[in-house]
């Protein structure tokens, strides 16, 4: 039994609700009455509505994002019908910028806009107190950094064995990126930084070795950035896995020495492009020197062992398909791990969205709001690098096609991917369920057909990475399979002729 849940819908087991512990950190005397209590977004809303309700609380906390939304709006419901008294609480950047708010902020009995720490603490005091509020929306208390209870400890052994464990150093961004929540932050404020260590080292001590740094701008103040990565290198393991997102154009050499310090596969950067086009730039509010950001990024790839996962957005205000394209190009030829290629989404209280009605940005009004059309891009042009996107994860950041990627992208990436593309969808018909050596059977085809490319030189490729991918069926044997339908289709069109 418990007076307080606390609850959000994950997106997969392996992500643990970070915000979810901080409330649960800082619950003062109330702790002892609360609970927390997780799902994933897979769970059918009566199955959550049932595990919630058999506990009998008076308050139940959600913690509700954009990925999250439409199965939390359903789970209240249920929530409300089974069981109205219980009183139902809201946080988080999806519901946290009235008016701009989700239909589900109507079910709610309460609503926490921001960090919710010290307020949701007192909401539920009063509430258990028998002293409602008479406000439905409650603004967050701000409080400083050094006074909030670090959550850490809240990881159970369980989290630590099987999920991503979430850490921050820092809170905030100074940066006014339009298309970013964070661009509504005043700057970037640190967590004390012994008091941090201290908590990162018992985690490490409790077995914890993959941490994911939450930081907007990780590399900010470079001192405290070598800091953290000197505090690993003490404690180097071959399992030992970190991940920071870092603002591109800010490498020191300071920074740069303690990166290539680090071994293979213990380091992740995520680097946010989003675009190299500077009237864009100029237009979202976003400061990026160009020149430093490829340069840093050629740096890490040739100069570190650091894993880079690089993000471009299509759909920005004033962007284009054939502008999309060149950044695309710039990016490709800097060779980043992985390229996330997003497609604009409209945040809840992002400034980006002043800028809807002259560029005409039509969204999605289902989540996750993606951008359908904008006043330079279609519909179906949208549609069509959606495709491409997810093409790309199957081919170029599965890290299955390394030996084919290459032939692919020669000359022009962004046109021949497209091509590629396009065909696949031809063919399939969907961007969904292709199996493995399905794959290899299109891009076999498609790359010899229609790209004109060498059998010999296609086969090759094709069989290297076939091979490493621990497809089990023969290489040669499905070749061969294709090359009798594809000799047997030409003779069919010469006989219809």
């Amino acid at each position: 039994m418990a007076d307080i849940l606390l609850t959000t819908l994950n997106a997969r087991y392996i992500h643990a609700a970070f915000g979810l512990r901080y409330l649960y950190a800082n619950l003062g005397d109330l702790q002892a009455r609360a609970r927390l209590q997780e799902f994933t977004i897979r769970q059918r809303p009566m199955d959550i509505a049932e595990n919630l309700l058999r506990h009998n609380p008076a308050i139940i906390g959600f913690g509700v994002y954009i990925w999250n939304v439409a199965e939390v709006s359903q789970t209240v419901a249920l929530l409300k019908q089974i069981s109205p008294t219980t009183l139902i609480v809201l946080g988080g950047p999806e519901v946290s910028h009235h008016p701009d708010h989700p239909e589900v902020v109507k079910l709610a009995d309460y609503v926490i806009e921001g960090a919710g720490e010290i307020s949701f603490r007192k909401l539920c005091a009063q509430l258990l107190a028998g002293d409602a509020p008479p406000e439905k929306i409650i603004a967050a208390e701000i409080v400083a950094l050094d006074k909030l209870e670090l959550p850490y400890a809240y990881y159970s052994d369980e989290d630590i064995r099987n999920r991503m464990i979430y850490v921050e150093a820092s809170r905030g961004c100074p940066f006014k990126c339009e298309f970013c929540l964070s661009s509504l932050d005043k700057t970037a404020k640190p967590f004390q930084l012994e008091k941090f260590l201290q908590a990162i080292a018992v985690l490490h001590q409790r077995g914890a070795r993959n941490f994911k740094f939450i930081d907007r701008t990780f590399n900010l103040k470079v001192s405290t950035s070598v800091a953290i990565l000197e505090f690993f290198l003490q404690r180097m393991s071959d399992d030992l896995y970190l991940h920071f997102e870092v603002v591109p154009d800010n490498l020191p050499d300071k920074l740069k020495e303690s990166i290539r310090k680090f071994p293979e596969h213990s380091l992740q950067f995520e680097i946010g492009i989003q675009t190299f086009d500077p009237a864009i730039q100029v237009l979202i509010s976003r400061k990026q020197d160009n020149e430093k950001s490829c340069a840093n990024l050629a740096w890490l790839r040739t100069e570190s062992q650091a894993y880079i996962h690089a993000d471009l957005i299509f759909g920005l205000p004033g962007d284009t398909l054939e502008n999309f394209a060149r950044s695309f190009d710039r990016l490709v030829a800097l060779n980043p791990h992985e390229i996330q290629l997003g497609i604009l989404k409209r945040l809840r209280g992002a400034p980006i969205n002043r800028h809807n009605e002259i560029y005409q940005l039509r969204y999605n009004p289902q989540a996750p709001y993606n951008i359908l059309s904008t006043r330079n891009i279609d519909f179906y042009t949208l549609q069509t690098v959606n495709r491409f996107a997810r093409y790309w994860d199957m081919i170029a950041n599965s890290g299955r096609f390394q030996n084919t990627l290459p032939l692919i992208l020669r000359h022009s990436a962004f046109d021949n991917f497209l091509h590629l593309s396009d065909s696949l969808y031809q063919r399939e018909g969907s961007t969904w369920k292709i199996s493995l050596k399905r794959l290899f059977a299109l891009l076999y085809n498609i790359l010899t057909q229609e790209m004109n490319l060498a059998e010999a030189t296609v086969s090759e490729k094709l069989r290297a990475d076939f091979l490493n991918s621990g497809e089990k069926s023969n290489f040669d044997a499905l070749i061969r399979s294709q090359q009798k339908i594809n000799k047997t289709g030409i003779a069919n069109k010469r006989q219809a002729r």
